[in-house]
């Protein structure tokens, strides 16, 4: 199929196909990080512009190398040392950058939706790197690449979420992702971060972290994020870690191969041990190295269906 979309904004607006064809092409990028030269002239003479409303590390240096690769020039705006201190709205930012003939604009914010506005008040492609509560499609992306990468596919594979599924934009991608490729997926959190009714969309519930790991093939281990809990909500951190902490214990019990994976940054003797998270079963890192290829994908795709639709 021919990918048509100027923009990546969320897997919930992708159908299986098209979510096939980045980690397709995403396969045929990641050789590239191989070699002495890691670059390929695919967006040479584009422009990409991370515009990060949010605090992050990998997202935005990982966007940034994949857009390297592709031999793009890159900007980085800090939105604390931009006109957005001075009241700029969102989209009188985008359309400024519009305006410098930038080609993709990559962007994290912390409202849902964001990306989704911008991309329509815009002609130039937007990329979503995560919008508040929402989605995070790339980092769901490369969490299935890993998966196919490691087992060999998606389709009937059980996949264990654990952790801060209330707040989670991660987890909101993997299961669009994830169940539209045929995986089955199984949530697993204390009961207050559990989203009501979130077993429409097709998932598994419990709050039972042995139940969850028993006849998963991948655990993926969010992120719990405290500086979010507003109404003092959250189990406190230690009797999480004895709740729902990914422990040698807990993967003695389950498949001797289960893949544990991680979106980072993790907290350490919260979400898992550090004996799990550098343990044999951990792809954590792989997670991060495949994240470069997902993105040169995704980058290559939207400025592709972005050029032929000016």
């Amino acid at each position: 199929m021919v990918w048509t979309k100027k923009d990546l904004l969320g897997l919930e607006y992708l159908t299986q196909e098209e979510i096939e064809l980045i980690l397709d092409t995403a396969e045929s990028f990641k050789e590239i990080s191989t070699r002495e030269i890691k670059k390929v002239p695919a967006l040479r003479g584009k422009t990409a512009v991370n515009l990060f409303y949010e605090p992050s590390t990998r997202t935005r240096v990982s966007f940034e190398v994949a857009a390297k690769r592709l031999s793009a020039d890159v900007i980085n705006i800090a939105t604390e040392t931009s006109s957005v201190r001075k009241g700029e709205t969102l989209i009188d930012t985008g359309k400024n950058i519009q305006a410098l003939k930038a080609d993709i604009i990559i962007m994290r914010h912390n409202y849902s939706g964001a990306a989704n506005m911008l991309a329509r008040a815009l002609d130039i492609s937007v990329v979503n790197a995560g919008d508040g509560w929402h989605e995070h499609p790339t980092q769901a992306l490369l969490d299935m690449f890993t998966l196919k990468e490691k087992l060999g596919k998606i389709k009937g594979l059980n996949v264990a979420i654990v952790g801060d599924i209330a707040h989670s934009r991660v987890a909101r991608s993997n299961i669009w992702g994830l169940t539209k490729l045929g995986a089955q997926v199984t949530l697993c959190a204390p009961e207050i971060l559990l989203p009501v009714g979130i077993e429409k969309t097709g998932v598994k519930v419990t709050s039972n972290i042995d139940q969850a790991l028993e006849n998963a093939d991948a655990v993926n281990v969010l992120r719990m994020q405290f500086e979010r809990d507003e109404g003092a909500a959250f189990p406190e951190q230690l009797d999480y870690y004895q709740r729902f902490g990914i422990t040698e214990e807990r993967l003695a019990k389950a498949k001797k191969n289960i893949i544990v994976m991680h979106p980072g940054p993790i907290n350490r003797g919260v979400e898992m041990s550090s004996e799990v998270a550098d343990g044999a079963n951990s792809v954590i890192l792989e997670q991060v190295t495949n994240g470069i290829a997902v993105r040169m994908a995704v980058l290559f795709l939207v400025a592709q269906a972005g050029e032929v639709k000016k």
